[in-house]
């Protein structure tokens, strides 16, 4: 699969008018015996050509933050509905220290979000519908994409059409028990890393997407930027925080750095692969 061309979405979110409706959401998960409800917060563009397409959002560790608004902002721009959750809330998780222990536990609030976001008939198109996310939510979004997952956790054929992971922790995948990373729904898969991303030693990415199947290798593309840190789209202030799972799983502390250059890039990146898989009318 080809990288995705840029365009100039990025530099057009400037206008002081809404673009997009609103609405809060709770969504109704059930996993085995447990069920809960996950909150989200639906946008659908005013200009969009209805039934339309949409991308769920996901958060990374820390919680919702400007990461999702700055995207929403841009996919809605771009005739894109968005879903954003909030993964922590139903968890009671206040921060990145009280996650759960492992991101597969998240997996059902994604395809909960897919089923809704499919249920809207004539607002939106149940075939096109994708997934993006950071960090932790950039690991759901690869995870997503696995057949077993899929048929895990998914209701009926429902499956995600693109999955658009942000720095996705690329060491985990058919290394750690409950990342496998193999038989693809074929979904396209466009993944974005940051080469000063000090969760991956350098090259962990392409050695990820090299050590694939063929056919699993055909649908994912990947996109590294240069001096990127982790989440270098964050806007709150930069940061340094220990996690075990950084510097392939040895442990250590994670600069986190905003980057505009990256930001632009990125974003202009991800509006373009959606546009390319979705089908989204600007």
């Amino acid at each position: 699969m080809s990288e995705p061309q840029q365009t100039n979405v990025y530099a057009r979110a400037n206008s002081p008018r809404l673009i997009a409706k609103a609405s809060f959401v709770a969504i109704p998960v059930h996993c085995g015996d447990s069920s809960w409800h996950t909150a989200g917060i639906l946008n659908i563009p005013y200009a969009a050509s209805l039934p339309c397409p949409a991308v769920l959002i996901l958060h990374g560790s820390g919680g919702v933050d400007s990461r999702g608004a700055h995207y929403a902002d841009a996919f809605n721009r771009a005739g894109l509905a968005t879903l954003e959750l909030d993964l922590w809330a139903p968890r009671g998780v206040q921060g990145s220290g009280g996650r759960p222990q492992h991101v597969r536990e998240t997996l059902p609030d994604a395809f909960a979000a897919l089923h809704l976001l499919a249920r809207m008939n004539g607002i939106i198109d149940a075939d096109r519908i994708g997934v993006t996310g950071f960090s932790w939510g950039g690991i759901v979004s690869m995870l997503s994409a696995t057949q077993a997952n899929r048929d895990a956790f998914a209701i009926g054929a429902e499956r995600f059409a693109a999955h658009a992971p942000f720095y996705p922790v690329c060491w985990v995948y058919n290394t750690v028990p409950g990342y496998e990373f193999s038989g693809l729904t074929g979904a396209p898969i466009f993944i974005q890393t940051g080469d000063a991303d000090e969760y991956d030693s350098p090259g962990r990415d392409t050695a990820l997407i090299e050590s694939l199947s063929v056919e699993d290798r055909a649908h994912v593309a990947l996109r590294s930027h240069v001096g990127a840190t982790h989440g270098w789209e964050r806007r709150e202030p930069d940061v340094v925080g220990f996690d075990s799972y950084a510097h392939d799983g040895a442990g250590g502390d994670v600069p986190v750095r905003y980057s505009e250059e990256a930001t632009r890039t990125s974003t202009e990146a991800v509006v373009d692969f959606f546009i390319q898989t979705l089908g989204a009318a600007r």
